[in-house]
């Protein structure tokens, strides 16, 4: 399966697997290629090492759009910060 997704402007708390406390992550919306809508909650995100980082940080940093209704209904408001 193959999803395009883009940030939001929501940051949620998640319990991570088995561990016992919360983490932070930020909201994506948006479709598989088939026209789904989906909400995803991503906590860690990298780019390789050895790779120009800039031009990612510079969009990552700036690009969040409002999230849509079924993005916002993926997740409780109680999870949202």
């Amino acid at each position: 399966m193959k999803i395009m997704i883009e940030s939001t402007d929501r940051i949620v708390e998640v319990r991570e697997g088995t561990h016992t406390g919360l983490v932070h992550g930020r909201a994506w919306q948006g479709k598989t290629e088939s026209g789904i809508p989906v909400a995803v909650v991503i906590t860690s995100l990298a780019v390789e090492a050895e790779r120009d980082q800039s031009q990612f940080q510079a969009e990552f940093h700036v690009q969040h759009v409002k999230p849509e209704k079924y993005a916002l209904d993926a997740f409780p408001l109680r999870f949202i910060i």
